[in-house]
């Protein structure tokens, strides 16, 4: 009896345990990274975009598109440094594996392949492949029209 009693308290207190996510910021480690030393601009990546969604009919978000991108990272590749204001995103790491420099963590950021990380109002980042291997990224996010369009004319 009491063995079993032991086993599930280990069993109830292990699943009150907050594991780390993976592919985020250890715990203890979030805060304001200056992010010195970024990469400006891209290297050795692919960026296509796989299919759109315009939102303005679809949902009454006019300048919006719901967007499926590929990111085909070589080793030592570079996403360079942008900022996810008024654009959210979910990456999923679909092969090999990436590093994130992020502005709310003092410490590099492992993405391996399986893993989703989900980019919100106030990240600016930059993601560098450190591995041996091509990683492969997809990225769905919601896309400013409006402000590509003016950014182009400019």
């Amino acid at each position: 009896m009491k063995k079993i009693f032991a086993v599930a308290t280990a069993v109830a207190l292990a699943g009150m345990a907050t594991p780390a996510l993976a592919g985020s910021c250890p715990m203890g480690q979030e805060g304001a990274n200056p992010l010195k030393g970024a990469a400006t601009m891209p290297s050795d990546v692919t960026d296509s975009v796989l299919g759109t969604v315009d939102l303005g009919p679809e949902i009454s978000v006019a300048g919006r598109s719901l967007r499926l991108r590929m990111l085909v990272l070589q080793p030592g590749g570079v996403v360079p440094m942008h900022s996810h204001k008024d654009r959210p995103a979910l990456i999923f790491t679909a092969s090999g594996s990436v590093t994130e420099y992020s502005s709310a963590c003092k410490v590099p950021i492992v993405h391996n392949a399986g893993e989703v990380s989900k980019e919100t109002n106030g990240v600016t980042h930059w993601w560098k492949n450190t591995g041996t291997t091509v990683a492969v990224l997809y990225s769905s996010d919601v896309h400013n029209d409006e402000a590509e369009t003016r950014s182009a004319m400019q």
